[in-house]
């Protein structure tokens, strides 16, 4: 990607901007957090932070208490996640 330099107005390459996405399933995190049923053990273990998990389960319409509860939820397309539990 080329961008221009705001000291000296040259084009440079460069391979990136930022950091990676992480990109970590949902079903991984709902697993982890009923898991450890704490956002903050979960984090440490899928190595993200805890508004991270918040994020994910907000982008897809979820509660953080439904999901450690273990309530029934549905994702963003309405296809139910599991009822129960999640190894169904």
């Amino acid at each position: 990607m080329l961008i221009r330099c705001p000291h000296c107005g040259k084009s440079v390459v460069v391979n990136g901007l930022g950091r990676k996405r992480l990109n970590i399933p949902l079903k991984n995190v709902c697993e982890c957090l009923r898991a450890h049923r704490n956002v903050v053990m979960a984090a440490n273990e899928l190595g993200c932070s805890q508004a991270y998990i918040f994020s994910v389960l907000k982008a897809n319409g979820l509660k953080l208490k439904d999901v450690i509860s273990g309530k029934g939820y549905a994702t963003k397309d309405n296809s139910l996640l599991h009822n129960g539990g999640l190894n169904d």
